[in-house]
C-alpha cells in the first residue's frame, strides 16, 4: 500500500477522504446530542431517524442530477467548493433550535455529499490507471471507511472530555477544511467529460442507461442489494439484540460493532490479494452467500465469544462484496462516462439501503430479532443464487459485437477502426460497452 501513497495525486485524495470521514463521524455524534437537546429523550430517536431518511432520499435522488449539472466543472474546484459548503453547513447547525431547521441543513449537507462522493470516486481511476493499483486503492479506501466507524466515536468521546457538545461541530468544520486543503494541493487530471456536449436529459439518464444495458452491473446491483439485507439487520438491530441477550449493556453492543468493523478492515485489506486468484464476480457472490449463510448461526444462540466471531465474519463478508464494485464500474465504461456511472451506482446502491433499513426494523419487531436475521439471510441467499444464474461467469472486459446500419457520423465509422461485414456499414469489433452504443439514432450492438 505504501506504493500508492507515493503517487502525489492519490496521496492528496486519500488524505481528503480521511478528513471527510472524520468530519462525517464527528457530525453523526454531534447530531445525536443535538437531537437530544432539541427534542428530549422522547423525540431524539424520531429526529435522528428523520435525518437518516433525508440522507438516503438525497443520495438516491440527487447524485445523478448533480453530476448532470456539474459535468463540465473541473474536478478539483468542484470538490473543494463542496467541502467548503459542507463546512459552512456544519457551522450553522449549532445555531438551530427547531427540528425543521436541522432537517433543512442536513438535506443541503447530504446534497453536497451526493455530489461530492461520485465525483471523488470517479477521479481515482484517472489518477491510478493500472487496475492492480486501483484495486489496492479501493481496498485502502474501504478499510479507511470501516476504521472511521471505530475511531470517530472514540475521538468524539475524547473531545467531549475537553469541550461542550456543540464544539464537536467545530471539529467537523475543521475536518472538512483540512479535506479541502488536501484537495487544493492535488494535481488532478481533467475530467473525462471535458468538451462533451450532450442534452441535459441524456446526461441525467446516462448512468442509469449504462446500468440497464450492462449485465455485470445488473449483477453488481443485485449482489449489493442481497448483502444489504443482512448487513442492515446488523446496523439496525445489533443494539437491541445485545440488550435482549445480555441485559442492555452498552459495552456489549460496542464490542459487537468493534468486531464487525475489525472483520471488515481485515477483509478489505485482503481483497487485492484475493483478486489475483478470483474474479470480482466469484469474490462478491461468495461474500454475499457466506453472509446469508452466517445469519443462520444466530439460531444456535452462541455465547459472547461466538457472537464476536459471528459479527466479525459478517463484517468480513460485507467487505468482500463492497470493495471490488468500483472495478466493475471502471471496466464497464469509457472515461467520459465514469462520473455518470459512479453517480448512478451511488444512487442505486443507496436505494437498496432505503429498502433494507426499514425492512430489517419491521421484521425485527414482527418476527423477533433472531427470526428476522434468518429471514433476511434467506433472502440474501436466494437473491445471490439468482444473481449467479443471471450474471455469466464468462464476462470479458471487452466483448466482440456487431453494429449494422451505422450512419457516417457514428464514431466507429469516423475512426475507421472496424472491418466491414456484408457492407461498409456493418462492422464487427471489440470494446467496452458504453453509452455511445445506446444513442437512439444508432442501432444497439448485437452479439455476432
Amino acid at each position: 500500500m505504501t506504493g500508492l501513497l507515493a503517487n502525489r495525486a492519490f496521496r492528496h485524495l486519500f488524505a481528503s477522504q480521511l478528513m471527510s470521514l472524520i468530519g462525517t463521524g464527528l457530525m453523526t455524534v454531534a447530531l445525536a446530542l443535538l437531537a437530544y437537546e432539541i427534542g428530549g429523550a422522547a423525540q431524539a430517536g424520531l429526529l435522528l431517524s428523520g435525518v437518516f431518511t433525508i440522507k438516503m432520499v438525497a443520495y438516491v435522488g440527487f447524485a445523478p442530477f448533480a453530476n448532470a449539472l456539474v459535468h463540465r466543472v473541473p474536478v478539483r474546484p468542484l470538490l473543494v467548493a463542496l467541502d467548503l459548503a459542507r463546512l459552512t453547513l456544519a457551522l450553522l447547525l449549532p445555531l438551530t433550535d427547531a427540528v425543521w431547521q436541522v432537517y433543512l441543513l442536513m438535506f443541503l449537507f447530504q446534497m453536497c455529499s451526493a455530489a461530492f462522493t461520485p465525483a471523488y470516486q470517479s477521479t481515482i481511476p484517472d489518477v491510478l490507471a493500472d487496475e492492480a493499483q486501483y484495486a489496492r486503492a479501493l481496498s485502502l479506501s474501504r478499510a479507511a471507511g470501516n476504521l472511521e466507524t471505530l475511531v470517530s466515536p472514540v475521538l468524539a468521546g475524547l473531545l467531549l472530555m475537553l469541550v461542550a457538545p456543540p464544539a464537536l461541530l467545530l471539529g467537523t468544520a475543521l475536518a472538512f477544511a483540512l479535506s479541502a486543503a488536501a484537495l487544493f494541493g492535488a494535481r488532478l487530471p481533467a475530467r473525462g467529460t471535458a468538451g462533451v456536449t450532450e442534452p441535459f436529459r441524456r446526461r441525467l439518464a446516462k448512468g442509469y442507461a449504462i446500468y440497464l444495458h450492462t449485465v455485470r452491473l445488473r449483477g453488481l446491483l443485485a449482489v449489493n442489494f442481497a448483502m444489504s439485507l443482512t448487513m442492515a439487520w446488523v446496523l439496525v438491530n445489533s443494539a437491541a439484540y445485545a440488550g435482549l441477550r445480555f441485559g442492555g449493556g452498552a459495552a456489549v453492543y460496542t464490542d459487537l460493532m468493534a468486531a464487525f468493523g475489525a472483520g471488515s478492515i481485515v477483509a478489505a485489506l485482503a481483497v487485492p490479494r484475493l483478486l489475483r486468484h478470483l474474479s470480482e464476480r466469484r469474490l462478491m457472490l461468495g461474500g454475499a452467500a457466506s453472509m446469508g449463510g452466517l445469519a443462520f448461526t444466530i439460531l444456535s444462540e452462541p455465547d459472547f465469544a461466538g457472537l464476536l466471531a459471528l459479527w466479525a465474519g459478517l463484517g468480513a463478508m460485507s467487505s468482500l462484496v463492497l470493495t471490488p464494485g468500483s472495478l466493475l464500474l471502471v471496466r464497464s465504461s469509457a472515461r467520459a462516462d465514469r462520473p455518470a456511472l459512479f453517480a448512478a451506482q451511488f444512487s442505486l446502491s443507496h436505494a437498496a439501503w432505503l429498502i433494507a433499513y426499514p425492512l430489517s426494523g419491521w421484521l425485527g419487531s414482527e418476527l423477533g430479532l433472531a427470526a428476522a436475521l434468518v429471514t433476511l439471510g434467506t433472502a440474501t441467499l436466494v437473491i445471490t443464487a439468482a444473481t449467479a444464474l443471471l450474471w455469466p461467469a464468462d464476462d470479458p472486459a471487452e466483448l466482440s459485437h456487431v453494429h449494422t446500419g451505422l450512419l457516417p457520423s457514428h464514431p466507429h465509422v469516423r475512426s475507421g477502426a472496424y472491418r466491414a461485414v456484408d457492407g461498409a456499414r456493418a462492422i464487427v469489433h471489440s470494446h467496452r460497452f458504453h453509452i455511445d452504443e445506446l444513442h437512439p439514432r444508432w442501432p444497439s450492438p448485437e452479439r455476432p
